[in-house]
């Protein structure tokens, strides 16, 4: 029984053993502006929040990307990436980035 325990699983971003702050905190940022974008792209008045959190997800996600680590790290990114990416094209096909101001 204590070698079951010894074997008990937890969620980790660091799976090659190593700690890598900066890419755990885009990952996480990237996750939660993808579905502050993805929720607010349902509602046509709230484009204007959709549309800047997705493009800032998008960011944030790709630059992620770019310097990740670990497959954990990546699939976390690419499910904040594409809330991300319908969060901002569904805002920018309610309105946009400007709300109409120009």
């Amino acid at each position: 029984m204590a070698q079951h325990a010894a074997r008990a699983h937890h969620l980790t971003f660091n799976t090659d053993g190593r700690t890598h702050p900066l890419v755990n905190t885009l990952a996480v940022v990237t996750l939660i502006l993808g579905g502050i974008a993805a929720i607010s792209s349902i509602f046509n008045s709230l484009h204007l929040l959709s549309s800047w959190t997705g493009l800032i997800g998008i960011f944030t996600g790709g630059y992620g990307q770019f310097i990740s680590a670990t497959t954990a790290q990546r699939f976390v990114l690419i499910i904040g990436l594409g809330a991300s990416a319908v969060g901002f094209f569904i805002g920018a096909a309610h309105g946009g980035l400007t709300g109409g101001l120009w």
